[in-house]
């Protein structure tokens, strides 16, 4: 038998499905824990890249940190952190939110430097605030592109949530960690597909939500006569 029949076997038994420790629940958490380090990123990169997109202030020096924090080795971030803050979730899920940074933030402020200058322009001529400006043309017509920043971030969370078992921590890498230490190769293999499969639904959903945000964007406003 060849560890593809048999991880597959491995996914399909359902005693490894239910439980505390099963497939559902160990998949669950891993969901979880890339909702959270991603929302948790958004909440700091959105507000940030919008008002270094719209200001043009501090970019280079964003644009700079970005590259070096894409650069930074995900396991040695992961483990600093948590022998900062100590063994358990917390850690991991805040390196988790450190590495979606990046691509949320270049996300941001690249939706709002990409919608047309006329646009921007019209709308100043016709007495809108900056706030205005920017709340209902620049992260109106550039929504795709923050969109792109999200998936981007979510993706590579998914990838390396695995690595939050490695300081304690649950999800599909206990599986992953469990295969290693007993050489259940199967074991690893599974769980490998599931993260595959999880990257795979989360490119899909995402992929509807950029058509989406496209076709908000071309479809007709109607203007009230006065």
């Amino acid at each position: 038998m060849n560890y593809l029949t048999a991880a597959l076997a491995w996914l399909a038994d359902p005693a490894n499905q239910s439980g505390p420790d099963g497939i559902w629940a160990r998949l669950g958490e891993h969901l979880l824990y890339t909702l959270i380090a991603t929302g948790g990123a958004a909440a700091v990169a959105i507000p940030l890249g919008y008002a270094i997109g719209h200001t043009g202030r501090g970019r280079n020096l964003v644009v700079g940190a970005t590259g070096a924090a894409r650069a930074l080795p995900t396991l040695g971030v992961l483990t600093l952190i948590a022998l900062l803050a100590g063994v358990g979730v917390g850690a991991p899920l805040f390196a988790l939110a450190v590495l979606a940074s990046p691509s949320i933030l270049a996300g941001a402020y690249a939706s709002v430097e990409a919608v047309e200058p006329g646009a921007v322009d019209a709308a100043r001529s016709i007495g809108m605030s900056e706030w205005q400006v920017l709340s209902r043309v620049e992260v109106p017509l550039g929504l795709p592109h923050l969109v792109g920043g999200l998936r981007s971030a979510f993706l590579q969370v998914v990838a390396t949530a695995t690595l939050v078992a490695y300081v304690g921590g649950g999800g599909l890498g206990r599986f992953l960690f469990l295969g290693l230490k007993t050489q259940d190769y199967p074991q690893m293999l599974a769980a490998s597909l599931l993260v595959v499969g999880l990257a795979i639904f989360g490119e899909l959903g995402f992929e509807v939500l950029t058509r989406l945000a496209a076709a908000r964007i071309h479809r007709p406003v109607a203007v009230p006569l006065t």
